[in-house]
């Protein structure tokens, strides 16, 4: 079983500006917690709420303690964050990055790490990035760098991931493995997973329990069944959304595009036909 994260009348702002309101949400402990919503719903806003990386107000527990008690290098043990940009470093291979993830198991002066060389080893394979872990990370795609934060994060060893949009940039193939890897990491490795996530249907697959956020509230909260239903759906959204239930298990999840139906071409016109008598009735 995994850690629990817990927020209890969490308020999140930016500023004067209050994006988060109260809202009560729980991790499942060692399962897949996805963040839905509208933009502007608060979804990213949450989350960094969640890991203090924004103002806030009200209490955010992990594993019973509140996490502004923990020092920042026992809070990087615990949980890791994959946000949605980070800056490119310059002069570093995929592989050098993926070991910063080691830091907090190192200290200040860089204590020995007897298990970092296989913990980065074993990142770099869940990612697909062998072949890529001499390369400087300047030279690589957007996809290519996204996997590498997300090594990096498992590099981290924390019992809490959040994931913010992760599946941006990443090609279909990639965003199914990556789909994939975060079940796995709740399944086999235990970790508890919160998920910001755009894709409904990516989201009813992959979630054990999903929260649905509208204007900076918890609308919803419950399995994907319970929770993305389509009036409710629709009715968030804006926009018609079908939802049922697949033969295999999960949820088929479809919006209907509102667009003007094109108009039907004009038939060509016949060309005139000449009368033959041969189609003429013979008098008798």
């Amino acid at each position: 079983m995994g850690a629990s994260l817990q927020a209890d009348q969490l308020s999140v702002s930016y500023g004067a500006h209050r994006i988060v309101h109260n809202v009560d949400v729980d991790l499942l402990p060692g399962g897949v917690t996805a963040l839905i919503g509208p933009n502007g719903s608060g979804k990213t806003t949450l989350l960094r709420g969640m890991c203090r990386l924004a103002e806030t107000e009200g209490q955010v527990s992990l594993d019973g303690a509140d996490i502004s008690s923990l020092s920042p290098r026992s809070f990087a043990q615990r949980l890791t964050i994959l946000a949605q940009q980070r800056p490119t470093p310059t002069g570093l291979t995929a592989a050098e990055v993926v070991e910063l993830g080691r830091h907090p198991h190192r200290g200040r002066f860089r204590r020995a790490d007897p298990d970092g060389a296989e913990v980065v080893e074993r990142s770099l394979v869940l990612c697909g990035l062998e072949e890529l872990r001499h390369r400087p990370v300047t030279e690589l795609s957007g996809g290519q760098l996204q996997r590498v934060w997300l090594a990096t994060c498992l590099a981290q060893q924390t019992d809490v991931l959040l994931l913010d949009e992760p599946t941006t940039f990443l090609d279909m193939k990639h965003q199914m493995s990556l789909l994939d890897l975060i079940r796995d990491l709740a399944d086999i490795h235990g970790l508890t997973v919160g998920v910001v996530l755009h894709d409904l249907e990516q989201a009813a697959d992959i979630a054990d329990h999903v929260v649905l956020l509208q204007e900076g509230s918890v609308l919803s909260a419950g399995t994907p069944s319970e929770v993305m239903t389509s009036a409710r759906l629709s009715e968030v959204y804006g926009v018609p959304i079908d939802v049922a239930p697949m033969p295999s298990g999960g949820l088929s999840v479809r919006a209907q595009r509102a667009g003007r139906r094109r108009a039907a071409p004009e038939a060509a016109p016949t060309p005139a036909r000449e009368e033959s008598t041969a189609a003429l009735p013979i008098p008798a």
